[in-house]
């Protein structure tokens, strides 16, 4: 009642304040001055001013932690400042309509949000009443059109929980087509381009390009290319505004922080040299595609499906019959000792209520006498029969309740526990499966909740499950959109089933409790009334009337009080076989079996052979088919391609969180079938696109990485590789700093290089980067990738990456395409085919631009 009663101080549903008639887009910071709730102590931005122009393009730019986003927060007004005005057309917008004032926006953040529903309801989030040609429009305007198409359900292909289904340039170009669709007035871009690959990421730069015309926009960006046609940048450190002016501006100040920023991202000239004569993009782009198209027809690839995908693999999870309660019982086996007290007390408890009633019609008929020396007797040896009666039944539930509390207590414990580790040893495909999703995690209690209840309402109260858990963790993208409505019509869709079941129930509830209830009052009057007839005929005395009356009526008391637990238990009965249905499952991936090889000097020799694989979730889609790939010891290799190219994949497979349909995964030479998971992994280090934190202390989570406990040198060690440790002890609590859940109170950089000391602390014989960088502005990605190839040393790395930069030093660079290698070589010998290349291709552009960039510096 306390929530709902509470007002927030910024209230979305709050439809007062002003609406402009005519908005001309002009956007204005008048000395913020600002703090996060959660750090008081800590200012973000002080004093600070800045005037966007109607219909222009401002970017924002400066290292992680610059509070370049703080500033795009503010104007969503999701924070209010301490001091100073943000304004809109001249107007504060703390007295604008919050929800107009956030309908004139549209958002395409650095970690793109999507929800667990189709494509199609995904884009519609941006604008809920568009039309299917808008839908297209919008979706081809963002290069997701064709990748959409090529799925077996198109845009009503579902995403999976966060997006899962998607990878991560697949996701941010459906998060990109949301925010066009919406058509807004102001346009803010965190990054907007960061997961895409070269090719796909300068196709969607035109596209924003074109829509940003008549748009006042608000850039965040750490790339120069995206930066280059802007009316102002402005550069920030630590809050402040450090230069603002034009790219060409910035560019003469040769002590500048901006041209140091450019400095870091320019590339070699004998690089520029090789592709100073591009050829036009529609050349390019025809000659590309025609290296990518494959042989095998589409035909072709289902029947070949059809006879891989092993059936057991698709089909659920076989039911388990409910366990005998003797198999929980076994687990209760360490407290034998509260279970035979427990069971001691409720044996006495159950005598008392008996010895009771007994004793309360025998003093009832006390009444009765007329000796009043017999009734102080009697009542005196009563009130001391009953004053035992009392200190006896408070020891015995004392010992009742508390033994069996403590069985009960420890025995949630050691399931949840044991839950909990079975739950962690699951291979990652069984996460995938949408009846194991995260909505409330709690799909097992509500189906005990709901037992004996139709299907359609357990399928109506997952749906609500999973809309309301989604609806909370991503509320900034939902308030971002003013989305809150459509959420709850979402909601209210999913629970028609039940709300119509619900009603149709109560009803039954409803007149059974009612008849329940007077058949309790009428029974009453029937022992009243049949009873009174024994007695006035004499059958009876009235000490038997009333000792047979309470004898019944508190015996029937505790046994319908007992009855009342029939449903419980079978609510129990169901929860068991939930909870041994996970505990009983075998994993199909086991990850420390201990017969298994344990490797002690791992190599890191690494072989894709004749690889057939599709991902459990989606069967019918083929990922790689007869895929071979070798990837030498010690050295490091990149893989580039498109979005949904494999790239990622190849990643999982290693790891062996997917294990192929067909064909071997080796490491130096053995099948990863045969070595134990665990050892393996731990040779293994992973930093992925979208850096994963977990709610506790920056030392924590980077202690994480380590096999065995670490000491504080090692960690600050660690950090400072990753270019981690100065933007850490600037912060008051230093490594003790909360990072909040996912990290939630970091910038993206931050999150980023905090996974990459991860990694670096646990000192892995193999290293997998999958676009470790791409969350870094340009001067801490130069310095993190001199780190990471010092890292890289000795160890066999494996680099997904869509920068030229990271991986022009790799040994060997594999090109992908729809789950095939198409070319193979180091940077310098793919650059060498020219405009044939397809290597050439994905960076031409990307080249081309930077290219452009410098002769105008140069210019200038």
């Amino acid at each position: 009642m306390e929530m709902i009663k509470r007002v927030p101080k910024i209230d979305s549903e709050n439809m007062a304040g002003e609406i402009l008639e005519k908005v001309s887009r002009e956007v204005e910071f008048d000395h913020i001055t600002f703090l996060y709730p959660l750090r008081p102590d800590n200012v973000i931005l002080n004093d600070f001013s800045l005037k966007i122009l109607a219909g222009k393009t401002m970017v924002l730019v400066g290292g992680s932690g610059s509070r370049k986003f703080t500033v795009v927060t503010l104007l969503q007004r999701f924070y209010d400042p301490i001091k100073g005005e943000i304004r809109v057309d001249g107007v504060a917008i703390h007295n604008l309509q919050l929800k107009w004032l956030r309908s004139l926006m549209g958002l395409v953040s650095q970690e793109p949000i999507l929800f667990a529903t189709s494509i199609k309801e995904n884009i519609l989030f941006g604008k809920e009443d568009a039309t299917e040609e808008e839908i297209v429009e919008a979706a081809k305007a963002a290069n997701a059109h064709d990748f959409i198409s090529q799925l077996p359900q198109g845009y009503n292909t579902q995403v999976g929980e966060r997006g899962v289904q998607m990878s991560g340039g697949q996701k941010q170009r459906i998060a990109i087509a949301r925010a066009i669709i919406k058509k807004p007035h102001i346009l803010l871009l965190d990054e907007a381009t960061s997961a895409l690959d070269t090719e796909s990421e300068h196709k969607v730069q035109q596209a924003l390009d074109n829509i940003v015309v008549d748009q006042t926009t608000i850039t965040i960006a750490n790339r120069l290319f995206t930066i280059r046609d802007a009316h102002a940048i402005v550069v920030m450190v630590n809050g402040s505004i450090m230069e603002m002016g034009s790219h060409d501006e910035l560019m003469q100040n040769e002590n500048g922080s901006y041209k140091s920023l450019v400095h870091f991202q320019q590339v070699e000239k004998s690089e520029n040299d090789t592709l100073s004569h591009p050829t036009s993009n529609e050349d390019m782009q025809s000659k590309s595609q025609g290296h990518y198209i494959l042989s095998h027809s589409i035909s072709s690839i289902l029947m070949a499906q059809s006879s891989l995908v092993d059936d057991e693999e698709v089909i659920d999870d076989p039911k388990h019959p409910s366990p005998s309660f003797w198999k929980l019982l076994a687990l209760n086996l360490p407290e034998w000792k509260q279970a035979c007290l427990g069971g001691f007390g409720a044996v006495f408890f159950g005598a008392i209520e008996p010895l009771y009633a007994f004793a309360m019609r025998s003093m009832l008929s006390i009444f009765f006498l007329i000796d009043h020396q017999e009734i102080k007797r009697k009542i005196s040896s009563y009130y001391l029969f009953f004053a035992t009666l009392t200190v006896l039944q408070m020891i015995v539930n004392i010992i009742q309740h508390y033994n069996f509390a403590y069985m009960g207590e420890y025995l949630t414990k050691r399931v949840k526990e044991r839950m909990f580790s079975k739950i962690l040893s699951f291979e990652v495909a069984w996460f995938d499966q949408d009846k194991n999703s995260t909505a409330i995690a709690s799909v097992y209690t509500r189906q005990v909740i709901l037992k004996g209840v139709t299907k359609k309402t357990i399928k109506a109260q997952d749906e609500s499950s999973k809309i309301a858990v989604e609806a909370i963790a991503n509320l900034r993208t939902i308030t971002s959109f003013s989305s809150q409505g459509r959420v709850l019509k979402m909601l209210q869709k999913a629970q028609e089933g039940l709300s119509n079941e619900s009603i149709r129930h109560s009803w039954f509830a409803g007149i059974g409790l009612g008849c329940a209830r007077s058949l309790t009052t009428f029974t009453r009057a029937l022992e009243y009334w049949y009873g009174g007839n024994l007695v006035y005929h004499g059958y009876i005395t009235t000490k038997q009337f009333f000792e047979t009356n309470l004898i019944l009526a508190n015996t029937g008391r505790v046994i319908a009080n007992a009855s009342s637990l029939t449903s419980d238990l079978a609510k129990g009965e169901n929860a068991i076989g939930l909870v041994f249905t996970i505990l009983d499952r075998n994993t199909k991936i086991i990850a420390d079996e201990m017969n298994a090889y344990k490797p002690q000097n791992l190599i890191g020799h690494i072989e894709l052979q004749n690889v057939y694989f599709a991902y459990p979730t989606r069967p019918n889609v083929m990922i790689f088919q007869d895929f071979s790939i070798n990837i030498d010891a010690g050295k490091s290799t990149a893989l580039v391609g498109g979005s949904g190219s494999g790239k990622s994949t190849i990643m999982g497979l290693i790891e062996r969180f997917y294990d192929p349909l067909k064909g071997i995964v080796t490491m130096d030479g053995r099948d990863i079938k045969l070595y134990n998971l665990k050892a393996l992994r731990n040779c293994i280090a992973l930093v992925s696109q979208e850096p994963t934190l977990f709610n506790g202390t920056i030392r924590d989570n980077i202690a994480y990485g380590a096999f065995d406990k670490t000491n504080e040198v090692e960690i600050i060690e660690a950090a400072k590789i990753a270019n981690a440790h100065d933007f850490i002890a600037s912060m008051k609590d230093g490594y003790d700093t909360w990072c909040g859940d996912r990290g939630v109170q970091l910038s993206g950089g931050q999150k980023q290089r905090i996974a990459i000391a991860r990694a670096v602390l646990k000192n892995p014989k193999v290293l997998l980067l999958d676009e470790a960088t791409s969350a870094l502005d340009s001067q801490s990605e130069n310095v993190v990738q001199d780190a990471l190839e010092k890292v890289m040393v000795g160890r066999t790395s494996v680099v997904v990456a869509h920068r030229l930069s990271t991986i022009r030093n790799c040994n060997q660079i594999f090109v992908l395409d729809k789950g095939k290698v198409i070319e193979e070589g180091t940077h310098s010998s793919l650059l060498a085919k020219g405009p044939n290349g397809n290597y050439y291709s994905l960076n031409s552009h990307k080249q081309h631009d930077i290219i452009n960039v410098n002769n105008a510096s140069s210019g200038a």
